[in-house]
């Protein structure tokens, strides 16, 4: 196997780390070394060609912030729907962090809707909260488009947990929602709890794509509600 704490060692920029650190307060400040997502998806991508990179993947938990983001990036290479959902659901109860866990998208998803649908709904139900902001990213990337249904929205809506992270991606959700379903979404609005609601709206006005008169249409909810 590629000796990848060799290389992720190789690639320390400490200053690039301090950065890190600030974005990733959740995270024991050694845990970081500074290394560049680029250098890290192509050492991924060497990686998942190894005949042993399964040895890789199943050494969890990892040392490091960079181990994490390796595991993540090395699962969305992997093209058998089923293999990479075992992949996915033995490496989320490690996940740590929103940026690992918003990083781990794997492309065959894509190709599998269908079967994709229960899994993020059981993910959406978890105890873990990366777990439950993993399954609301997975709707979001893939199902507020052609296989957009209402029913969605109540699965991310109905969601009642008092962790920052989870709260913030369902607001990036709602806002992407009002982006491109407005008429199914805007309606809800009004009745999300605090501070969703508030996250959601300043989410919506900050996006390019929701339109000027609909951004004060929300803006007019919040005072209404206020």
């Amino acid at each position: 196997m590629i000796d990848f704490r060799s290389e992720i060692e190789k690639n320390r920029d400490d200053r690039y780390a301090d950065f890190q650190r600030r974005l990733l307060p959740t995270l024991p400040a050694d845990s970081i070394v500074g290394v560049r997502t680029p250098v890290l998806r192509e050492l991924a991508k060497r990686m998942a060609k190894e005949d042993d990179v399964d040895v890789f993947l199943s050494v969890l938990p990892h040392k490091s912030f960079e181990e994490n983001q390796l595991h993540a990036f090395v699962i969305a290479r992997e093209r058998n729907f089923d293999r990479c959902v075992a992949q996915v659901e033995a490496f989320l109860p490690y996940v740590d962090n929103w940026a690992t866990c918003d990083q781990l998208s794997p492309a065959c998803f894509a190709k599998h809707h269908t079967d994709l649908l229960p899994h993020i709904r059981r993910w959406m139900s978890s105890k873990h909260e990366y777990t439950v902001r993993f399954g609301i990213g997975m709707l979001l990337r893939h199902f507020l488009d052609d296989d957009f249904q209402p029913e969605h929205l109540q699965w991310v809506t109905t969601i009642r947990r008092d962790e920052y992270y989870i709260t913030m991606m369902q607001a990036w959700y709602l806002a992407t929602a009002l982006a491109k379903q407005w008429d199914s979404t805007f309606p809800l609005v009004s009745a999300l709890p605090e501070p969703l609601r508030r996250m959601t709206v300043r989410k919506a006005c900050e996006s390019f794509r929701v339109s000027d008169e609909h951004k004060k249409m929300l803006r007019d909810c919040l005072k209404v509600v206020k």
